[in-house]
């Protein structure tokens, strides 16, 4: 008689529960195992062996079938390696079956230990989602586990504990809720740079309101300086942000049994040779994210954008309208999270001086037309803020007393500015002025007649697009929100445009 035991398995970043069918028959001694098993759980056959046999118990001389069900879903990794083993020994009648509402995963060693997982927290959501009530699993997977509030999580060490804990003799007790310790920012503080207050006041509107952000300057102005600090003043993660940067994280095997939740916000860095497959994700055969989605509710940073490929920068306008990106593959589609402020810095040529005043530059105008035309049109109608960081003097560089913001200082009034946006649109609405639709600018960005007469105006005169009208207010509104204004004034606005304006070397 067959025997079955709950397991999970991964399908993008989320989870879904998967039945492990065993059936030991009579027959020439085999061990297959179907239900669509790429290489690696092919592989959990040796595995298995030289578990049951290296822990004492006895593998069966008999026809061995294991069904991974749902049989038309691709099951990768190495996660059925403990439900496949606990049910050839319970069909077997070495071991009592789990309870039913018990889900077992886990790789197993030779020896029989169990080893850590990646994709945990997504398949512990899947199985309290599946109505699972407990979960078998590693030992050092265990906190990651326990994020997924309202199940009972075993940690297993190695099979001979698991097998006392089945039969009664020596239970397991279950882990306690991984809570996390408090974490100060890690970030360099703006304190540290000196002069550039318009860049520092725009990446402050910035994190405020999570908009996209360009800075354009000579080599040596601060700008990566600057982007490098706006992890320091982002606003803090709610829980539920921090749970689905996790999931990202977790498929991909980047986080820890000391520290298994993302707490702090991502900040990513990829370098400009990556392929557009490195930052929109892929692969074959089942896709996994990429840059973009490690970036979810955090900031991309590219520096040097120009020196990226084409194709690869173009890749970003589907994921910057709709905070997700679908992956198409002859064998699986996935949809990943993508919702990240893009932040970026370039030189405004290739030799970085162009328009510095002193005439260093050699470019021709068409040498830096041919470097700025790899940022089309509708890339640079996604970003919300335009600043150019120009070169410090000597006087700002030598002050020996000089007294600049912390970031701390900052983060107070980001922190200010987001709870104000929380609560203004509740606890389902968007999460940030930069995500508002249509509804929400009908709403909350209603300019009065001064300021639509500067819209109007502004709108003539720059050439703008609907999309950038719409992330002028979206701007206008974080820049209120950081005064602490109920609605949208003519200052607010007129910084807002401020912001828009494109530099003179785009308009070549």
């Amino acid at each position: 008689m067959a025997c079955r035991v709950m397991s999970l398995g991964l399908q993008g970043v989320s989870g879904y529960l998967v039945t492990t069918e065993v059936d030991l028959s009579g027959g020439l001694p085999n061990f297959d195992i179907v239900g669509l098993p790429d290489t690696a759980v092919k592989e959990a056959r040796d595995r298995v062996r030289a578990a049951i046999k290296n822990c004492g118990f006895s593998f069966p001389v008999s026809r061995i079938t294991v069904n991974l069900a749902p049989a038309d879903r691709r099951k990768a990794g190495t996660v059925y390696d403990l439900p496949i083993l606990v049910g050839i020994l319970a069909d077997g009648g070495q071991l009592p079956l789990p309870e039913e509402d018990a889900a077992l995963v886990g790789e197993l060693s030779l020896t029989g230990c169990l080893r850590p997982i990646p994709g945990m927290l997504p398949m512990a959501m899947a199985a309290l989602r599946g109505g699972v009530k407990k979960l078998y699993v590693p030992a050092a997977s265990a906190a990651e586990a326990t994020l997924a509030a309202g199940l009972t999580v075993y940690p297993v060490e190695d099979l001979p504990q698991l097998a006392r804990h089945l039969r009664g003799e020596a239970p397991i007790q279950p882990a306690q809720p991984w809570q996390p310790a408090p974490t100060g920012h890690d970030a360099p503080d703006f304190a540290q740079v000196k002069g550039q207050r318009a860049a520092k006041r725009a990446l402050e509107i910035a994190a405020a309101g999570g908009h996209n952000l360009l800075m354009s300057g000579p080599p040596g102005s601060g700008k990566s300086m600057l982007a490098r600090r706006l992890p320091s003043i982002l606003p803090d993660m709610t829980l539920a942000e921090s749970l689905a940067t996790t999931e990202i994280y977790s498929v991909l095997g980047l986080t820890t049994s000391d520290q298994p939740l993302i707490t702090t916000r991502p900040f990513r860095n990829p370098h400009h040779t990556i392929s557009n497959m490195g930052m929109a994700g892929g692969g074959n055969p089942v896709p996994r994210p990429g840059e973009i989605s490690l970036a979810h509710n955090g900031v991309l940073f590219l520096d040097e954008l120009p020196e990226f490929h084409k194709d690869v920068i173009e890749v970003l306008r589907q994921p910057l309208e709709e905070g997700k990106v679908q992956i198409s593959r002859a064998t699986a589609t996935e949809v990943f999270p993508s919702r990240f402020m893009l932040v970026c810095a370039m030189n405004p040529c290739k030799c970085g001086w162009y328009g510095h005043p002193s005439g260093r530059c050699r470019c021709s105008e068409a040498a830096v037309k041919k470097y700025t035309e790899k940022l089309s049109g509708p890339l640079l109608d996604r970003i919300d803020i335009f600043i150019e960081v120009p070169a410090l003097e000597f006087d700002e560089l030598v002050v020996k007393e000089y007294k600049e913001e912390s970031s701390d200082e900052i983060r107070q009034r980001v922190n200010a500015a987001r709870k104000r946006q929380v609560e203004r649109f509740g606890a389902d609405g968007p999460a940030c002025n930069a995500q508002l639709g249509p509804d929400e600018l009908k709403t909350c960005c209603g300019l009065d007649e001064t300021c639509q007469a500067m819209m109007k105006g502004a709108y003539e005169r720059l050439g703008l697009t609907a999309r950038s009208y719409d992330r002028i207010l979206r701007v206008a509104r974080t820049i209120a929100d950081l005064d602490g204004a109920a609605s949208i004034g003519p200052e607010h606005l007129a910084e807002a445009l401020q912001y828009r304006r494109p530099a003179t070397w785009m308009k070549g």
